[in-house]
């Protein structure tokens, strides 16, 4: 339950949304790209511990999150980019074709990830199903809402911030679950009906901001 609302789909949903609803911002890109990290970071770390902490080895928990690249690959990308360091022109030029085609395929893998998830449906759990998919879906951008409001932010940045907390929960939480082996069939009907139900949900929520 705690990864289907706090862990959501900030890149191969969220950055594609954000290039939609803000016609290709790149001031609400970059605040979607911070996102994003801060999203492929909270799986790796804490995510790793809420799956395993009924688990009596802490020290063991601590040996996986320690084991995860992600937490040394963000830090060091901000370094290279606070220093200016430039990458490499070898390195450089295929990352750029790879960024170009970025929203291309984070909608493909978004729906072959989907599609894959088939095969885990079980019993469905309407109630604990409903409570997830509100608090991911309704709470998430309503509390987004409060807290810009609290910080006094404003403007296009305050859009993207909420627009980028209503969607739908990440596949990350379904990866977590079946690694670990904790609920993985509930946490693929998160991820299913959060994606689906937030074709109405993001409209809403895109249409009240424009308001």
């Amino acid at each position: 339950m705690r990864g289907s609302v706090l862990f959501y789909n900030s890149a191969n949903y969220g950055i594609p949304l954000n290039q939609l609803a803000f016609a290709g911002n790149p001031v609400t890109l970059a605040v979607q790209v911070v996102i994003m990290m801060v999203q492929s970071l909270l799986p790796n770390t804490y995510g790793i511990y809420s799956v395993n902490a009924h688990k009596n080895d802490i020290r063991a928990i601590w040996r996986v999150i320690v084991s995860q690249p992600i937490i040394y690959v963000i830090p060091l990308a901000f370094a290279l980019r606070g220093f200016s360091v430039p990458l490499p022109g070898f390195i450089e030029t295929p990352v750029g074709y790879l960024a170009d085609a970025f929203i291309g395929t984070a909608l493909i893998t978004l729906g072959v990830q989907l599609g894959s998830m088939k095969g885990m449906a079980g019993r469905i759990r309407t109630a604990d199903l409903l409570l997830s998919v509100s608090a991911r879906l309704v709470a998430g951008p309503a509390l987004a809402a409060l807290t810009v409001w609290a910080l006094g932010i404003d403007g296009i940045i305050a859009q993207a911030l909420i627009v980028s907390s209503a969607v739908p929960t990440s596949l990350s939480s379904v990866l977590l679950a079946v690694e670990f082996d904790n609920e993985p069939e509930f946490a693929s009907q998160a991820v299913l009906a959060s994606t689906v139900l937030s074709i109405f949900t993001v409209t809403l929520v895109i249409a009240m901001l424009q308001i």
